[in-house]
């Protein structure tokens, strides 16, 4: 394991504090944008200037975004075109405002990441940064009726799309099976010894908890990952030595109807940081272990989970642009 500091300070300031005017307008309408400073944070740590950093699923293209903007290069996949054409110009505004590094977005299924990047580059990727969608309970904008005049709250901004192909839509066991194809495909975009670094939280669905982080890291083993370190990134500022909250109002919602039923939740503060690398050398069959479309599972040891549900039961209650 690392001696590396395991909780990142990555909230001294609010979400829109950190983008300023690096990103675009269109940027504040997606539902799950990462903390720019968790991207900045991980690209510090375990790349240098001129190397390469992949997202598989880039949403508005934070991970490319603070790349290049510290002189790395980087590339992105995105399966929706509206987040895809955002991504592109984040990047075109990150070149005009100086940025060292080139990157390019492909709208594509992650799935299929080695398609899209150029076959020389297969294999040189220093980091993978990325997240896999979760609880929609996590996502969205509200607005009150002293905002909106309207009655009642209003939650917009919540949703990744309404294609049922998305893997925001479907099922746990799907996302779980689909992300272990991505992280093959990440694994095999790497170099040898190169990192990737997966932020995930839990959730609530109807009570109970969603162990998703736990999922990741067993998602990460047949797709020939070794986890390394496994850290805190802070979604709460540090003042006086207290952390200081930033909770949706959602999140505060759900809080609060569970202590008043007698349930003793607390607002989540921070994002697990699963952190997996390469190994130099390996031998592995790069077949996932359970396909979503039902093809027949790879071997695995018998103490390995070996679908989602398994998780469940443990819980608490475009167009290409040449990198060339």
């Amino acid at each position: 394991m690392s001696v590396r500091e395991s909780v990142w300070n990555t909230a001294p300031t609010s979400a829109p504090a950190q983008r300023g005017d690096r990103y675009t307008t269109g940027t504040a309408a997606h539902p799950a944008k990462m903390l720019p400073a968790i991207a900045t944070h991980a690209i510090h740590t375990y790349t240098h200037p001129g190397d390469l950093v992949l997202d598989p699923m880039c949403g508005i293209g934070t991970t490319l975004v603070e790349a290049v903007h510290l002189g790395r290069h980087a590339f992105g996949t995105e399966y929706e075109p509206k987040w895809a054409r955002v991504a592109r110009a984040n990047l075109a505004l990150a070149t005009r405002q100086g940025a060292t590094g080139r990157a390019a977005v492909t709208c594509s299924d992650a799935r299929h990441l080695l398609a899209h990047l150029p076959p020389e580059r297969h294999g040189t990727a220093a980091l993978v940064i990325t997240s896999p969608p979760y609880g929609p309970s996590v996502h969205g904008h509200v607005r009150s009726t002293r905002d909106s005049g309207e009655r009642g709250v209003i939650k917009r901004h919540h949703r990744y799309s309404r294609d049922p192909h998305n893997l925001a839509h479907v099922s746990l066991d799907h996302l779980l099976d689909a992300f272990t194809e991505i992280l093959i495909q990440c694994r095999k975009a790497l170099r040898p010894g190169g990192h990737a670094v997966i932020t995930t939280r839990p959730w609530r669905e109807q009570g109970e908890l969603i162990d998703l982080p736990s999922a990741v890291l067993a998602a990460a083993q047949p797709a020939g990952l070794v986890p390394v370190e496994r850290c805190v990134a802070l979604l709460a500022g540090i003042r006086a030595g207290g952390l200081i909250a930033r909770p949706s109002f959602f999140q505060m919602k759900n809080v609060r109807d569970a202590r008043r039923a007698g349930v003793p939740l607390a607002v989540i503060q921070h994002e697990d940081t699963l952190v997996f690398r390469r190994p130099e050398t390996r031998a592995h069959s790069g077949q996932p272990k359970c396909r979503a479309s039902g093809t027949q599972r790879a071997t695995q040891p018998a103490h390995t989970p070996d679908t989602a549900s398994t998780f469940r039961s443990r819980t608490c209650t475009g167009r290409h642009h040449d990198l060339r």
